[in-house]
């Protein structure tokens, strides 16, 4: 046997333990799939990537050793492990997948190693319970948010990326990528031009946010989950609002949406259940009812 395929003992609930043979060297997308009752595993050295979802939903499972013969660690590979206190990352890893330790709500400490060059994104979201986290300098590729809903300390050695008051940026300051400060008011400095997908997301303290002049783009859930921002000032350099960019953001009064914005995505508004006012463009019902239809009745054109 040299591998374990897709599914192999999913939704096996009653699976404690397994020993994995040598030889074997992948363990295969969803291999382990909601084995809520496992609780140890051993990972051979042989074994060289383990697969999308491998461990996703496996509850129970409190540490996992991965050999340094792993090379990659796939997308939501350990979603929802919710028991999961400790894991090993070996310096063979290069690339943490998209989404691999969301939601791992006690996972306290991990360490990425020297030669991870990808992090994919949400690869850490809300993993409540992480207190520290350093990006190394191998790393070239976050993907959106990492770390959403997070309240870690984080430090960057990468020279792509750059963190200042706890807030992760490119190297030049352009792309807003997380923000995982403790601040309630927060400005946005002048060089930003992209707030990118999830930058905010989860941020459930953060009350009031100052958008500069210089930013064209809201990415998908930038502010998805902000449930104590109360208003906001979209600048009229902005032409993109993306997909939930405000989701569920629930004491949202009021948002106004400049002449300059040309695309607005989907659900952009949805669950904020306390927006009264939606203030467009005069002239612009007709698009905006299209766009927004379970909130016509709270557009305002400009000057009314």
């Amino acid at each position: 046997m040299t591998s374990i395929e897709h599914s192999a003992f999913s939704y096996c609930e009653s699976l404690r333990q397994i020993y994995i043979p040598d030889g074997v060297t992948s363990i295969g997308d969803s291999a382990f799939d909601h084995c809520t009752s496992l609780r140890q595993i051993y990972i051979p050295g042989s074994v060289t990537s383990i697969g999308r979802g491998a461990f996703n939903g496996c509850t129970s499972l409190r540490q996992i050793y991965i050999p340094d013969s792993v090379t990659s660690i796939g997308d939501g590979a350990f979603w929802g492990c919710i028991s999961l206190e400790q894991i090993n990352i070996p310096d063979s890893v290069t690339s943490i997948g998209h989404s691999a330790f969301e939601n791992c709500i006690s996972l306290i400490q991990i360490n990425i190693p020297s030669g991870v060059t990808r992090i994919g994104g949400g690869a850490f979201s809300y993993c409540t319970s992480l207190e520290q986290i350093t990006i190394p300098s191998s790393v070239r590729t976050i993907g959106a948010n990492p770390f959403a809903g997070c309240k870690c300390t984080i430090t960057c050695h990468s020279p792509h990326f750059k963190v200042v008051g706890n807030v992760l940026y490119n190297s030049d300051l352009t792309r807003l990528i997380s923000f995982l400060s403790e601040q309630t008011d927060f400005t946005i400095p002048d060089s930003v031009t992209s707030i990118e997908d999830g930058a905010f997301c989860g941020c459930s303290s953060l009350r009031e946010i100052n958008i500069p002049d210089s930013v064209t783009s809201i990415g998908d859930s930038a502010f998805a989950g902000c449930t104590s921002l109360r208003q906001i000032n979209i600048p009229d350099s902005v032409t993109r609002i993306g997909n939930r960019a405000f989701y569920c953001c629930e004491s949202l009064e009021q948002i106004n949406v400049p002449d300059s914005v040309t695309s607005i995505g989907d659900m952009a508004f949805l669950g904020c259940k306390s927006l009264q006012t939606i203030l467009i463009p005069r002239g612009s019902r007709g698009q905006f009812e299209r766009l927004l239809p379970d909130d016509k009745d709270k557009l305002v054109e400009a000057g009314d």
